[in-house]
């Protein structure tokens, strides 16, 4: 959709998310939220994924950068850190060229919003003269820990627990994130999520996608020490408050969905009766993590809709789809939000993701979480022990969640006596999520002051 020519705009924001599906889609939202309030948005996305999606994004412009892998995007580089050096190097040259070309446009840019995981993004926007706003996807208590080891103030290996973060619960080494868990894991990951806070003292502005009655003690904890914003839940409007038109959908999906199948058979199924398991578009188990799934589903006796890749299609037991037909479906993949959304939906068997977590609160939906690296781990601490909306999974002596283990989870949340209160609780977050969003709430008023001032400093132009 064209935005509409010489109309009057209070600046420009030029989006750079980082790409994968969970660092794109909740910076489109937040464009999306910022164009209905008066400013004009662009998204920069990758070439290969423009090529790959062909985007339709409605009201929110889409342009492109280089990251030096044009024709296969990450799967053509030869490590992670191989990867993160070239977007670096040629990311920032065709940031900036992407900057001179809106320059003699009729709507130059006037503020850089980068994901936290790219922090040279602000190098090339200070170079330029231009603000910058910081975007962090994950949970403020996540990225508070990250803090505190890019800062020394929590050394590793990590050699005595409990460990103690003001405005954090005391933590197992378990609740950490697992590049500290399992200390040494993915290298370059980890000089990643610790590089977020290299510069961002030199940001103008710094977003949280989470909101503030979720995380306010750490939310204020973290202020304290550098000025945060607190935007989020970053779901489309239609579930939210309905205040941005025609947001039903997050408008840009690395995967194909086809949403009548596993919708048309969530409408035949009873309330509050079906698990819904699906672990992220990153996740990957072996065989015999497979087989424990599949047999944990099958012995709750209970209805269930599960998400398997492709690429692990091959490791589901042999006859397991269509011995258990009868209660159970599965499929490559599934509108998330159309199935969280869905009265059928009774627990969601989720990795721990934010923002597959982020959505189970929003629609109230308890869970049972197997959380599987980065920031899931810590994700899993707060959804049992802090916001108290589901359980999270034992891991064995072999490294497995066991299906008797599943078992017992699905049906604590599902059919006990603390699965109800989880219940009560995941409804109380789904209201407080709407209220940070709504018209004098947190989230808004945040997105408000920004918007604000990004109109003064273009008037004042």
């Amino acid at each position: 959709m064209e935005v509409t020519k010489n109309k009057k705009y209070g600046g420009h924001i030029l989006a750079l998310p980082y790409p994968s599906q969970g660092h794109i889609n909740p910076m489109l939202q937040f464009c999306k939220r910022l164009v209905s309030k008066g400013l004009k948005t662009t998204l920069a996305i990758t070439n290969f994924i423009s090529n790959s999606t062909h985007p339709n994004p409605g009201i929110v412009g889409i342009d492109t950068v280089s990251d030096g892998f044009d024709k296969g995007g990450y799967a053509d580089a030869d490590s992670v850190a191989a990867y993160l050096e070239r977007f670096e190097q040629i990311g920032s040259k065709s940031l900036a060229d992407l900057i001179k070309k809106y320059e003699k446009s009729e709507f130059p840019i006037t503020c850089i919003m980068y994901d936290a995981f790219v922090p040279w993004a602000l190098d090339v926007a200070k170079k330029h003269g231009l603000i910058g706003a910081c975007f962090f996807t994950q949970a403020c208590a996540v990225n508070y820990i990250y803090y505190y080891v890019h800062h020394g103030k929590l050394t590793l290996p990590i050699s005595s627990t409990p460990v103690k973060i003001s405005g954090l619960p005391e933590l197992e080494l378990r609740d950490m994130p697992s590049f500290f868990y399992v200390h040494g894991t993915y290298p370059a990951y980890f000089e990643m999520v610790l590089n977020q806070f290299t510069n961002v003292d030199k940001a103008d502005y710094v977003f949280v996608n989470s909101f503030y009655k979720l995380e306010a003690e750490v939310a204020d904890t973290m202020s304290k020490i550098s000025p945060l914003s607190t935007i989020g839940p970053t779901l489309p409007s239609f579930y939210m408050d309905n205040r941005v038109e025609n947001d039903i959908e997050y408008g840009l999906n690395l995967f194909h969905v086809d949403s009548s199948t596993c919708i048309n058979w969530l409408n035949t199924k009873p309330e509050g009766s079906v698990v819904y398991a699906a672990f992220g578009s990153m996740s990957t188990f072996d065989d015999k993590q497979m087989e424990e799934i599949a047999e944990g589903l099958k012995a709750t006796n209970s209805y269930f809709l599960w998400v398997v890749k492709t690429s692990q299609e091959s490791k589901i037991p042999k006859k397991f789809i269509e011995e258990n037909s009868e209660k159970g479906l599965v499929i490559n993949w599934s509108p998330q939000l159309q199935v969280l959304s869905n009265k059928a939906i009774g627990c969601f068997f989720s990795h721990g993701g934010w923002n597959s977590t982020v959505e189970a609160l929003v629609f109230g939906v308890p869970m049972v979480v197997m959380p599987q690296w980065t920031d899931q781990t810590t994700n899993a601490k707060f959804v049992q022990d802090v916001w108290s909306v589901g359980v999270r999974v034992k891991v064995n002596e072999n490294g497995i969640v066991g299906r008797e283990e599943i078992e017992e989870c699905v049906r604590i949340v599902l059919q006990g006596e603390k699965g109800k209160e989880m219940k009560k609780n995941a409804l109380k977050w789904k209201d407080l999520a709407k209220e940070a969003v709504q018209e004098g709430g947190t989230s808004d008023k945040n997105v408000e002051e920004f918007v604000s001032k990004c109109i003064r400093q273009f008037d004042g132009q």
